[in-house]
């Protein structure tokens, strides 16, 4: 497989959205997601909501999911992990060369997951290393998120 070189603009944008897209998002579903609850269907609006999130604002599969050898996003192993397909303009020594399986079962628990989401600081107390950005979500969206993530098997 073909690995790039880290894009800056491109690591920026995603920055970007993931910054500003989930906190509007947030802003205008607030009202919808509190009718929702109130008539049971909660829990699939919360999902609804977290699959958004992750597919369209955050756009996790990007690196959280395998590339076939012609870079194209293998479907059947969504958001399952695997080795990580960019490679940072300047030659660091903190890049990971692999990015954790999300779907299913997330790499910690719903409050870890939402935290990092939240604050972009995991459980060692550490901010989270390039090129995952450092996001600033609300609790709502993380929540919402972390909802999604467990509804999926591998193959999603």
């Amino acid at each position: 497989m073909r690995l790039r070189k880290f894009n800056f603009t491109w690591a920026v944008a995603v920055l970007l959205a993931g910054l500003l897209c989930p906190v509007s998002f947030a802003q205008r579903e607030s009202a919808d997601s509190k009718s929702t609850s109130a008539t049971g269907g909660s829990n699939q609006a919360l999902v609804a909501r977290g699959k958004y999130l992750v597919e369209n604002v955050a756009v996790c599969s990007q690196c959280h999911t395998p590339r076939d050898p012609q870079g194209r996003l293998e479907r059947s192993k969504w958001l399952q992990g695997g080795s990580l397909w960019l490679l940072p303009a300047q030659p660091t020594d903190n890049w990971p060369l692999q990015v954790p399986r999300i779907a299913g079962t997330p790499p910690g628990t719903d409050a870890e997951m939402t935290m990092l989401l939240t604050t972009g600081i995991w459980t060692d107390g550490k901010p989270l290393r390039p090129p995952m950005p450092p996001f600033r979500m609300s609790v709502e969206d993380a929540q919402a998120i972390v909802a999604y993530l467990k509804t999926l098997t591998s193959g999603q």
